[in-house]
């Protein structure tokens, strides 16, 4: 049976666990806190990030190679990727867009919006340069029609139901506007309709949980 190790907390963690449910292939769940030390966790991802699966044949690190590994060696399972080439690429395309131009950018300003650090002005202003035109080259890629690749639920909709709020919400925060929805991509609704999804409400309530636990052991030792 495959393993998934990480946070619930992690929007990357859940990507793969919710490709995990929507394939409905069995696995388990172990708690590991990103950049480990620990010699055990290295060695399945040796820069201590998560998530990772461990499987029968051995470990897989980062999240697009997991996913795609799921989609691979299950392909008795409902398909997130469609059969075609060229759609296939499509699909993967938008996976790109959504992880490393619009989510990795942002993700420069979490520390401030959602962990109580800082984030130096340096930092804003190149965010704040950045962002907007790579979420104009998004939206002439993504069809919200209404999944972010058509009319079908993909893996492309697993990557952008756990970034995109994150982009919208650390952008309001930081800038005091939504650069998403100031650059014509509404998340919300798109948002709204993955959540309804059962998989993605089960995502959705262990992240809660997480959340809620942090919260109580930092309460704890303050």
């Amino acid at each position: 049976m495959i393993t998934l190790c990480g946070i619930p907390l992690s929007n990357y963690y859940n990507k793969v666990k919710l490709a995990l449910l929507e394939k409905g292939i069995p696995f388990s769940e172990a708690y590991v806190k990103t950049h480990s030390h620990d010699d055990a966790v290295l060695s399945c991802s040796p820069l201590g990030k998560v998530p990772f699966i461990r499987t029968p044949q051995g470990a897989l690190c980062e999240s697009q190679v997991i996913v795609d590994y799921l989609e691979a060696a299950y392909p008795d399972t409902p398909r997130l990727i469609p059969a075609d080439p060229f759609q296939a690429a499509k699909v993967r395309e938008l996976i790109t867009y959504v992880d490393l131009h619009l989510e990795l950018v942002a993700r420069e300003l979490y520390a401030e919006a959602f962990f109580g650090g800082q984030v130096s002005d340096g930092t804003k202003k190149r965010v704040a340069r950045v962002l907007p035109e790579n979420i104009a080259a998004f939206r002439r890629l993504a069809r919200f029609g209404p999944y972010l690749a058509g009319d079908t639920f993909t893996m492309a909709d697993c990557a952008g139901w756990v970034s995109l709020p994150l982009v919208g919400m650390a952008t309001k925060i930081i800038y005091g506007e939504d650069l998403l929805q100031a650059g014509g991509v509404d998340w919300k609704p798109y948002a709204k309709l993955i959540g309804e999804r059962p998989h993605a409400q089960k995502v959705a309530a262990d992240r809660k949980a997480d959340q809620e636990r942090s919260l109580a052991a930092n309460r704890a030792q303050a």
